[in-house]
């Protein structure tokens, strides 16, 4: 049975957040607040927080120096996932990816759809590895982003969670660059 297992340590793990917009500032974003909280919350640490503008450059250029980062185990990036001429988050980060997480966009889409129905269509949430780092592309809505992180995100990121979660197989990312990640992960 999925769940918690108190037996195992709690790993904390070393997460960043970008919002993706053209008109938010730290001060009124509530969606890269609202996941900044959740992560702390449970544990994990706040590696940086940005916000970059709906432009491919702009936000490869955070995603690369991210992922670069031997101490940032984790991006969630909030905003640009829908089908408006800005929204430009796939194309920006998905030829990043060494490996696509198919069943991430899957199951965000079946809790959406339980809350929202068929609007759940108009979300291109993605999310993938790139140099041995989680990279989840959420929408930019405070509601979608607390369902990603309470529905999917808290368990996986989780070393506790039952039967499996990604942080016991983060230091197994890397296998093929030498980089300790997430020490005390490994089962």
């Amino acid at each position: 049975m999925a769940g918690i297992d108190p037996e195992r340590a709690f790993v904390a793990l070393k997460i960043a957040v970008l919002t993706i917009s053209d008109t938010r500032a730290l001060e009124d974003d509530r969606s890269g607040s609202l996941l900044a909280e959740r992560l702390t919350t449970a544990g994990h640490h706040l590696a940086d927080r940005q916000i970059v503008t709906d432009d491919v450059a702009d936000i490869r250029a955070v995603l690369k120096a991210w992922i670069a980062d031997p101490q940032i185990d984790v991006v969630l990036t909030t905003g640009g996932t829908g089908f408006t001429g800005r929204d430009v988050t796939p194309e920006a980060i998905e030829p990043l990816f060494e490996k696509r997480m198919e069943g991430f966009s899957t199951v965000f889409h079946m809790i959406s759809f339980g809350k929202i129905g068929t609007s759940t269509l108009q979300s291109r949430a993605t999310a993938g590895v790139a140099n041995a780092t989680y990279i989840f592309c959420l929408p930019g809505s405070p509601g979608a982003c607390r369902d990603g992180w309470d529905e999917i995100l808290v368990n996986q990121l989780d070393v506790r969670y039952r039967p499996c979660n990604f942080v016991e197989i983060l230091p197994r990312l890397d296998e093929h660059l030498k980089r300790a990640k997430a020490k005390g992960a490994t089962v």
